[in-house]
């Protein structure tokens, strides 16, 4: 047990250097219920995910000697066994382009000692991956270097704008995933669909299941043998080509609302992936550069005090000012 300690204690006082021998990490109640990967990623910082994706497939990270996936989560006193990673698999630095870190700077809707919550801007990933060299918790970690945690709680969509939680304990981080994993957390959505609609409110009950397309990009399509998902789809304004909706996702599902959205027949505008190309290349002649998705509100119990919290996004000004100059038929 003393070779693991004294490694924990290297690591602790150089967190950038990489293994060059086998080493055995032990969990502390710190990293408990941490998903291997992110555990992998912060300890080995500067080592692309793909690489450390591919370590814990061939086997070669373990879990008290026994393989596991990605997905894995770590209690206190697992022995994490990591292998040698060789210097010339280091990445770049990361580099956060200048108008994310001012983003950044202006997008704090809350915070205290525990968590903050950012209004997401469009257009950036929420982390760094392959072909993407940063993202909104490589942007904040740059920001505050003092800081000795921050980890993303949930995840938004690139193109998606609005409400986005970030650790800054590890206790504060198995406290959100504990109450998202049990819908405890109400989120709702502005969306501007295609088409009008005439009812006031649709619920979509379709299970949706993951998949990959030809390009390798990937899609979510519904079917029978995917996972549970509902959707409330709430009208509140109606245009003469597009209508505003709120939508309240009951599950959390990977691209959700937009799949939903198309299984109405109304995709959302500006959606490249399950959207019209017809619809969005005259909404983009109007203004329209993205997605029209934004994370409105978040209500929940806070994970420390009990208060309940409800946390507001304005839409950002720019969707703010295309719909001004839509023509609203209907207004509730």
């Amino acid at each position: 047990m003393k070779k693991i300690l004294n490694i924990q204690n290297q690591m602790t006082t150089a967190p950038n250097l990489l293994p060059t021998k086998v080493e055995q990490i032990e969990i502390t109640d710190e990293n408990h219920d941490q998903r291997l990967d992110n555990f992998l990623i912060t300890r080995l910082k500067g080592v692309p995910k793909t690489r450390i994706y591919r370590i814990i497939r061939k086997g070669e990270v373990r879990v008290n000697k026994g393989r596991v996936d990605v997905n894995h989560r770590l209690s206190t006193g697992d022995i994490v066994r990591i292998p040698p990673i060789r210097i010339a698999e280091r990445s770049e630095e990361v580099f956060v382009p200048s108008n994310l870190k001012e983003a950044l700077q202006h997008s704090i809707l809350y915070e205290d000692d525990g968590f903050l919550i950012v209004n997401k801007p469009a257009g950036f990933a929420v982390h760094g991956g392959t072909g993407v060299t940063s993202g909104i918790i490589e942007g904040l970690r740059l920001l505050r270097p003092e800081a000795h945690f921050l980890e993303l709680v949930h995840r938004l969509d690139k193109d998606t704008s609005g409400c986005l939680v970030i650790a800054k304990k590890r206790s504060a981080l198995r406290a959100f995933h504990a109450i998202f994993r049990e819908n405890l957390v109400k989120k709702t959505y502005l969306a501007l669909l295609t088409g009008q609609w005439k009812k006031k409110k649709l619920v979509v009950n379709a299970p949706l299941l993951k998949n990959v397309a030809k390009g390798g990009e990937r899609m979510v399509t519904i079917n029978v043998a995917g996972k549970e998902a509902e959707t409330v789809f709430t009208r509140l304004t109606t245009f003469e080509y597009a209508t505003l909706v709120e939508a309240a996702p009951k599950t959390g599902r990977t691209h959700q609302i937009r799949v939903h959205a198309l299984h109405l027949g109304h995709p959302i505008i500006g959606d490249e992936r399950y959207g019209r190309d017809d619809i969005n290349l005259v909404f983009k002649q109007k203004g329209y550069k993205r997605m029209f998705l934004h994370a409105k509100t978040l209500s929940f119990s806070h994970p420390t005090t009990g208060e309940i919290m409800k946390i507001n996004a304005p839409l950002p000004p720019q969707l703010e000012f295309l719909l001004q100059n839509e023509k609203p038929l209907i207004s509730i």
